[in-house]
């Protein structure tokens, strides 16, 4: 595992903080985490664990987190792992520093079904252990695993799509980035970009993603621009 320096690209940036994300680049779950630190404008180690090398089962790496994923935020003594737990323990932590939800109720419970539907219904069946073991268990195919995923992300994006529709305005659930937009935009970002998904189907999610890419907080949390990218190393 390796460290590098990472910074917070929203407003009002938050000084002397001494915090470690362990995070993979290709992570969407990290890839949340990146974003929510950048919004609320907070620095950060970065702590690059190689999920193609399995170090998140090291042993070093279990005693953080023994379910063994990425990401985990360490703040001081504090230890936080599951990208939704390290989100609320930033809100709660860091709350006027760009909030992560709308005071409105509604919108709030809205925010957590988006967040609900990538984390629980997509993310998991797409995930680099789940398609190891359909390699392993079922078929080596790269055909089939693409299908897999493909299959999973479309039944979510249309979930999202029904869900959204009456509540979107520039971002998911209004004119201002909350929660679930965190969790779209990797989501979206993974579909596009290693799952070949065909977006045009999803025209709600394909006009948030444009959204999405015009923003330095967003734009700064891409896979592409960790240090531990492979086009990092090859620039």
């Amino acid at each position: 595992m390796e460290g590098e320096s990472g910074s917070g690209s929203g407003s009002g940036e938050v000084k002397k903080q001494k915090l470690k994300l362990y995070s993979f680049w290709w992570s969407t779950c990290s890839f949340r985490v990146r974003i929510a630190l950048n919004f609320k404008g907070l620095k950060y180690e970065y702590k690059s664990v190689n999920l193609l090398k399995g170090e998140q089962l090291n042993p070093e790496f279990i005693k953080l987190n023994p379910s063994g994923n990425v990401p985990v935020l360490v703040d001081g003594d504090t230890v936080v792992a599951d990208s939704l737990a390290i989100l609320m323990y930033l809100e709660d932590k860091y709350p006027h520093h760009y909030p992560l939800l709308p005071q409105d109720i509604h919108k709030r419970a809205i925010n957590y079904q988006a967040a609900n539907i990538v984390s629980s219904s997509i993310q998991p069946l797409q995930k680099v252990a789940t398609l190891k073991c359909i390699d392993e268990k079922i078929s080596s195919d790269p055909d089939v695993k693409l299908a897999w995923a493909q299959h999973y992300i479309k039944k979510g994006f249309v979930a999202l799509e029904r869900l959204l529709k009456d509540y979107a305005g520039r971002f998911a659930t209004g004119d201002e980035v909350y929660l679930a937009d965190l969790f779209l935009a990797p989501q979206i970002h993974a579909a596009i970009k290693r799952f070949n998904v065909d977006m045009t189907q999803f025209p709600l999610l394909s006009r948030l993603n444009e959204a999405y890419n015009e923003i330095p907080a967003f734009q700064d949390a891409m896979p592409e621009k960790q240090p531990d990218t492979p086009l990092a190393s090859a620039s």
